[in-house]
């Protein structure tokens, strides 16, 4: 453990599958894979206890078979998503191990050869244990994004706040790639979220948070270091809660 200590006891991490591969490309980069278990890690050596929440967008996404004339039944392809969770989950159960930590792979759709299924309380007991819990098939049920599963891990969990790590600093006011004239704001209140469609996470992830106060961190994990000095209380990205603190308006 190191002197800092954690501002939260315990976290849920939400990773894109998109933070294990190169933009604009598909697959599985090893070294994308190790460079955010090692920040994650660090991270951990706080105290603090640590869910990991897993997209597969890097090779799959079930809406991509979602058309007119599919051939793949839509609730199929999103299995086939959330299968891929659980190949991103391995990657990232070995990378952590090959660092030092210690964790643990747990899927909503039983594979019991492959990871262990997803029991809230053996969950709660990994990390209790210093274990990072990687939780992998969303909630293993068709027609929910990985942000409400992440939701709905974070309460089910009692975690203290909801991590989404994502590859710009905060929420903007429009997407900052296309338009540079997008600004960020330093926290919103779920209300503003949803009635500015800004996108954060889907409006079942938001409504969730809201209905039972689980605060929202939207931060770019990309920043070596960025997920340890967001878990020891450092001002970081966009702090989405309950009301709008004064210094809620963008950034200019």
């Amino acid at each position: 453990m190191t002197d800092q200590q954690p501002a939260y006891k315990r976290i849920v991490l939400k990773l894109s599958g998109e933070s294990f591969t190169h933009v604009g490309e598909r697959g599985i980069s090893m070294d994308h894979v190790l460079h955010v278990s090692g920040q994650i890690v660090q991270a951990k050596q706080t105290g603090c206890q640590i869910a990991v929440v897993i997209g597969g967008g890097n090779i799959l996404r079930g809406s991509q078979f979602v058309s007119r004339n599919a051939v793949v039944n839509e609730a199929t392809a999103h299995y086939m998503g959330m299968l891929a969770t659980v190949i991103n989950g391995l990657a990232l159960l070995d990378g952590l191990e090959s660092v030092g930590c210690t964790a643990r792979l747990m899927s909503s759709i039983r594979m019991d050869g492959v990871c262990e299924p997803y029991i809230r309380r053996r969950a709660q007991r990994h990390m209790e244990k210093n274990r990072i819990v990687i939780l992998a098939a969303g909630t293993g049920r068709p027609y929910v994004t990985t942000d409400t599963a992440a939701a709905s891990a974070a309460l089910e969990l009692e975690a203290d706040i909801l991590m989404k790590a994502t590859k710009v600093d905060g929420v903007y006011s429009d997407d900052p790639v296309r338009n540079p004239h997008a600004v960020m704001y330093q926290s919103l209140d779920y209300n503003t979220v949803m009635e500015k469609n800004l996108r954060v996470m889907d409006s079942t992830a938001i409504s969730l948070c809201m209905e039972h106060g689980m605060p929202v961190m939207v931060f770019n994990f990309q920043k070596d270091g960025n997920i340890h000095r967001a878990v020891i209380g450092e001002k970081l990205g966009t702090i989405i809660g309950p009301r709008v603190s004064a210094d809620a308006a963008p950034l200019s």
